[in-house]
């Protein structure tokens, strides 16, 4: 028989072995979402903040009515002229009346770039590059040197997620154990507007989503995870994060160094509002997979392995099978097996963009009742994902392609250079 016929075989059988695993993720999700959870040790949950993201209010609302008798809400901005900083000040008093939160703080961190140039001047004689981390990462060490010795567990949320009052609970749950070392959930992005942009970016997030599940490959999401305080230092994050850009792939990366796992917990899938342009899109995803290919090497490298896999196998699939049907008769073995490749990878992307939306559907809308505008987004957005799943995932590969040169993206308002998984200089605000 013909090497194509081989290579056929073998993309026959890893696309079933993928679509299983798949399924194994889809059935762990629904199998996990509803559970009740009493774990309760101390947290502090700590959330960041800059400018005022879409539904800013019932995200913040959300933070506070978390059903966890045990916990610190901070939160925390770089300054006082950031418009968050005058909405969390009117929110906090009338929410803080309900909320089982036992301190609810706001903390004001001070702008990191703005240090990062004044000791880039002074150290300049001596010929040195200030490295340094993140405006998010700084605002999080901020808090993490507050905390007090009776915190347990640190939980950090973004302030662009709306959470399930249940949230704390689920997300600090896998920490009981010491295989653990980080739990996390991940972001659904529900379009606030449904311009072909903002389904995209839906679409293509996910695609990403789909791939959480009881793995050891998981990756950590900063909008929606948690690190008990022991292994925190235990790892060297305390070390790791003030030169770092990325707090969940570093994370990640000092748990997996440390022999532990990254455990998936889908009840904290979290739904996040947005709109989007196609500038802002490729801007977004460029730099997903550009801080992925130098913070986490290997997920990007998998990343690119499984968008051309993804791609080849359906188009070059589509030309083997007409190649084979002019040389060989449509009864032969050889072209009967190079024509199921195409129908098989449809058939298996069909069924994944249904899976994960089935699961989407479910895990989104427990607890709490979506509104029209809400609900008729997320109907755009699962059509557009089923109908077109073709066309997502050329357009991951697009951004995964674009990510492979270069070190330098803007992340609200700051340019960041990346020198390394856990090394970072700040270039300085961006007017654009």
């Amino acid at each position: 028989m013909s090497w194509y016929y081989y290579i056929a075989l073998v993309a026959i059988l890893s696309q079933l072995l993928f679509l299983l695993q798949i399924y194994h993720n889809y059935h762990f999700a629904l199998a996990k979402y509803r559970k009740k959870r009493l774990y309760r040790p101390r947290t502090v949950m700590i959330v960041p903040c800059k400018g005022l993201d879409s539904a800013f209010s019932e995200n913040i609302s959300s933070f506070f009515n978390q059903d966890y008798e045990n916990y610190l809400l901070w939160f925390v901005v770089a300054d006082k002229q950031d418009p968050a900083y005058d909405e969390l000040s009117k929110l906090k008093n009338p929410l803080s009346q309900s909320s089982k939160a036992q301190d609810v703080q706001i903390f004001v961190a001070g702008k990191i770039h703005e240090d990062s140039r004044k000791a880039g001047s002074q150290q300049q004689a001596a010929g040195s590059k200030q490295r340094i981390c993140s405006q998010k990462i700084h605002n999080l060490l901020y808090c993490y040197e507050r905390i007090g010795n009776d915190v347990e567990v640190l939980a950090f949320a973004d302030s662009d997620a709306c959470l399930r009052s249940d949230w704390l609970s689920h997300i600090v749950w896998p920490l009981r154990q010491s295989k653990n070392g980080a739990a996390s959930g991940y972001r659904w992005f529900v379009p606030k507007k449904t311009n072909l942009a903002s389904l995209a970016l839906s679409a293509v997030n996910a695609k990403i989503a789909q791939l959480l599940g009881n793995t050891h490959f998981n990756q950590a999401w900063g909008g929606s995870m948690a690190i008990r305080v022991d292994v925190f230092r235990r790892v060297g994050l305390d070390k790791i994060w003030p030169k770092a850009l990325s707090d969940d792939l570093s994370l990640s990366f000092a748990v997996k160094k440390a022999g532990m796992k990254v455990a998936f917990v889908p009840a904290c899938l979290v739904a996040s509002h947005e709109s989007t342009t196609w500038r802002q899109l490729f801007e977004f995803g460029r730099r997903q997979f550009l801080i992925t290919r130098v913070s986490a090497p290997r997920t990007w490298w998998f990343g690119l392995f499984s968008g051309l896999y993804s791609v080849l196998g359906l188009w070059a699939g589509i030309a083997l099978a007409i190649y084979a049907a002019y040389k060989f008769s449509i009864l032969n073995s050889e072209f009967s097996i190079l024509f199921a490749v195409p129908i098989l990878f449809f058939a298996g992307q069909l069924t994944r963009a249904i899976l994960r939306q089935k699961m989407a559907n479910k895990l989104l809308i427990y607890e709490r009742q979506a509104t029209s505008d809400e609900q008729r987004a997320m109907r755009a957005a699962r059509a557009v994902d089923i109908l077109a799943f073709w066309i997502w995932s050329l357009l991951l590969l697009i951004f995964i392609l674009s990510s492979a040169f270069g070190r330098t993206i803007r992340w609200r308002g700051i340019r960041y250079k990346l020198l390394g998984p856990t090394e970072t200089t700040v270039l300085g605000s961006s007017s654009q």
